[in-house]
């Protein structure tokens, strides 16, 4: 536990001025050793001072130097300004130079880190050995914590905070400190990274990380076309990813299959800046292929947001008026501070210099009494009684020079006395008024913005922008055979395979019961007696000869334990209806466009009822009549047209055979009048109606039927 607590508090969370430990630590041993002004000095100088800070190795203290640079290029508002390699933070194999060959300063923005940092604005605490003095923070006078990115990882938590956009802040701040219920949406747009990329904004998701400090964004890739070379540039990717991360995945799809449009893919990377080029092959559009590259590479990606930071030693995840709330307070109490300690110093020169004014009658008096005393000891002591000064009056008086005892001197100090009455006045109101305090931090903003502000860099992508190509499957597109036995097996046959053999392979018992005339792009439902129904492509299955057995439904579709195939219907845009027939004599007129769903679903449960035992299935692509036949022998015909279509599939349908008591729905087939001398016998006008029973000639020849359908079974 005192270890997880030592790398929750002491390594790996932000604290409110937007650094670690290690950050701080480095940033103030640059600071103490000059580099804020002057000239570089070498990397290794400032690892090796920073060590009396930082308890570590130089390795880490150099690598986390590096990340701070301007030539790494992690953050939108460097602190470092460094000279030679240090490698870049888009490339995970372009190694930096040794501590040795590099050169740092600090960035000029860092005065605004450590601003009247000798004022006693911050605490200043121990170093490790008790040897040196160092700041508990910084007294940042702009909201940092928001401008540097920051990632961390510590033992049950984490961190990660993505950078915004220095003048959005600075906005943001003084409209929050002017008023509290200002819409930071208004004024901090989106985050925004030294990268760059394009942010993809959805408004819902980014006022989620505004308020709560959690939640995810997505950055994509920015990228060029060159007609000429017919080539795409990719110039800017997202600040999660690297180059080599991205180039390994293309280079995985080319070789898969997946992307067959690119004929070459280089880096070319160099002093100017990020380039990845990919030459297309002719025929490509580029806008598609970097969808479908978008869709399938780190070339869009994600940023999860964690804002949790250090407040009071204690981890908090905060949203972003949650830590301008933070910052505020901070920075207001750093005001506070700075202003007690310079009306400190003031009055303690005021002290000074109204002793000063009392020897202003007597300067004679004062030379006199110095000299006329023996010991020098005895000289303050005299100085005391003979003017009535205290004893730091007293020794500031007997310090004075002899060439500064002339009363032009002397009147100009005590000249400076009622100009520092005015300012201790004013420092005293500005301390007592907390307006005038805001008014400081908006000052200090206004000026920061003005300095420091750049464009963004991150371009914002509002939906209406973003462009969803849908990737285009190339199926190959032919006639086709499709039969499906009575216990599952399905093959699918090409026309030419037909006609070399046409003798079916089956299983000992079973038969066809469907066969149809397709192309291979159209889609099947496979509708099971557990009310179910599994959505599959003939092109998902290998073309097959008549000599096989072919390919078992339930073991291909995954079905439940138990389910098997009731019925095979087929479609290529889900038009027209399905229609069941149920053993309680009621049907169900279902439209096919039910089943038809937006993302690429296998398995649709509630495909049609399951209240009653089902009787026949039946795919309608117009309307058209069927005979009903009930266990008693009545026969009912039925004109689909009358049955009235539902879009909700669990539909029970509606009644149309009347049944007797413990009669049910025997047998439902197309119409087909060879079964009858005269059909009309059958028919009714409206429904539900219980049917006729077969007259003698019907009877013989329904009897004829049968026996035939049984002989070519």
């Amino acid at each position: 536990m005192p270890y997880a607590m030592s790398v929750i508090i002491s390594r790996a969370i932000p604290e409110i001025d937007g650094f670690k430990p290690s950050h701080r630590k480095l940033l103030y041993t640059m600071y103490k050793m000059g580099l804020i002004t002057g000239n570089k000095t070498k990397s290794a100088n400032v690892v090796g001072q920073t060590m009396k800070l930082n308890p570590h190795g130089d390795a880490a203290i150099y690598e986390t130097m590096v990340r701070l640079t301007r030539g790494y290029e992690a953050l939108l508002l460097p602190y470092v300004d460094s000279k030679g390699n240090f490698g870049r933070v888009y490339s995970r194999d372009m190694a930096y130079a040794a501590s040795r060959y590099t050169e740092v300063k600090l960035e000029p923005v860092c005065a605004e880190l450590f601003r009247s940092i000798d004022k006693d604005t911050v605490d200043m605490l121990d170093n490790y050995d008790n040897t040196q003095k160092e700041p508990a923070l910084l007294p940042v006078t702009f909201p940092n914590i928001l401008v540097a990115a920051n990632q961390g990882i510590a033992v049950g938590m984490a961190s990660n905070i993505c950078s915004f956009n220095l003048g959005e802040v600075c906005d943001t701040a003084i409209e929050y400190i002017r008023d509290q219920n200002h819409p930071i949406e208004t004024t901090l747009k989106a985050p925004d990274f030294r990268t760059g990329g394009s942010i993809l904004y959805n408004a819902a998701e980014m006022r989620k990380i505004y308020e709560t400090g959690r939640g995810s964004f997505k950055i994509r890739a920015k990228y060029g076309y060159d007609k000429k070379n017919n080539c795409i540039e990719i110039t800017e990717i997202p600040y999660t990813t690297t180059v080599e991360a991205i180039i390994d995945k293309i280079v995985e799809l080319v070789k898969s299959g997946r992307v067959r449009e690119i004929s070459d893919l280089r880096d070319e990377t160099d002093l100017s800046g990020l380039k990845l080029t990919l030459d297309l092959k002719r025929g490509t559009d580029p806008d598609k292929l970097m969808a479908k590259l978008y869709k399938s590479t780190p070339l869009e990606d994600s940023f999860g947001c964690n804002f949790n930071v250090l407040i009071g030693q204690t981890p908090k995840v905060l949203g972003v008026r949650e830590i301008l709330e933070e910052w505020t307070a901070f920075r207001v109490e750093c005001i506070r501070r700075e202003l007690t300690y310079d009306i400190g110093r003031k009055k303690e020169k005021l002290h000074l210099l109204y002793g000063l004014k009392k020897i202003l009658l007597d300067i004679d008096k004062a030379v006199a009494i110095v000299r006329n005393t023996e010991d020098e000891a005895e000289v303050v002591p005299n100085l005391m009684i003979g003017f009535g000064v205290d004893e730091v009056q007293g020794e500031y008086i007997a310090e004075i020079k002899l060439r500064n005892l002339n009363k032009e001197h002397v009147l100009k100090r005590i000249a400076e006395v009622s100009s520092l009455e005015d300012e201790i006045d004013d420092l005293e109101q500005t301390l007592s008024s907390g307006r005038r305090i805001k008014n400081i931090i908006i000052r200090d903003l206004t000026e920061i913005k003005k300095k420091y502000a750049s464009p963004r860099r991150s371009d914002i992508l509002y939906a209406d922008e973003v462009v969803e190509y849908k990737e285009e499957e190339q199926i190959a597109d032919y006639p086709v055979s499709v039969f499906v036995t009575n216990e599952g097996y399905f093959k699918k046959i090409t026309p030419a395979s037909l006609r070399m053999s046409s003798e079916h392979k089956l299983k000992e018992g079973d038969f066809i019961l469907r066969t149809a005339e397709l192309t291979n792009r159209c889609e099947m439902l496979v509708f099971t007696n557990l009310g179910q129904v599994y959505k599959t492509r003939l092109s998902d299955f290998e073309d097959t000869k008549a000599s096989v057995l072919g390919d078992y439904l339930p073991s291909k579709l995954a079905m439940d334990e138990g389910e098997r195939v009731v019925f095979t219907a087929f479609t290529t845009d889900y038009s027209g209806h399905m229609l069941f027939f149920f053993r309680n004599g009621k049907a169900a007129k279902i439209e096919l466009a039910s089943y038809q769903t937006k993302t690429n679903r296998k398995k649709l449960t509630g495909a049609y009822s399951t209240k009653s035992e089902l009787a026949a299935v039946f795919q309608l692509a117009g309307e058209s009549e069927f005979v009903l036949t009930s266990s008693n022998g009545k026969v009912l015909i039925v004109n689909s047209g009358a049955i009235a279509p539902k879009t909700t599939r669990e539909t029970i349908g509606v009644a149309v055979m009347t049944l007797r008591q413990k009669c049910w729905l025997y047998r439902a087939e197309p119409m087909d009048e060879a079964l009858f001398v005269k059909s009309d016998r059958y028919r009714t006008k409206n429904l539900p109606a219980a049917g006729s029973f077969l007259n003698d000639a019907d009877k013989a020849l329904r009897q004829q039927h049968d026996q035939m359908g049984l002989l070519q079974e």
